[in-house]
């Protein structure tokens, strides 16, 4: 198999997570964290600008994560 089918077979997210208490907002992206816009339902894009602005206010940066399942 090659690098390419391995990467495209990986599921990658990218994690917000809340700066004070529990909470997260996931999303799904690529190997490289970039976030398909247009393929996103309309309240998980504005979410997804939302938190994105708020990052170093509300939510850390974001971190690419491989789920297990």
């Amino acid at each position: 198999m090659s690098t390419a089918h391995i990467f495209a077979a990986r599921h990658v997210e990218v994690r917000f997570q809340a700066c004070a208490g529990p909470g997260s907002f996931v999303f799904p992206c690529d190997e490289l964290g970039h976030v398909d816009l247009d393929a996103l339902p309309v309240q998980d894009r504005n979410d997804y600008l939302f938190v994105r602005a708020m990052v170093g206010r509300n939510f850390f940066p974001p971190a690419l994560c491989c789920p297990l399942a």
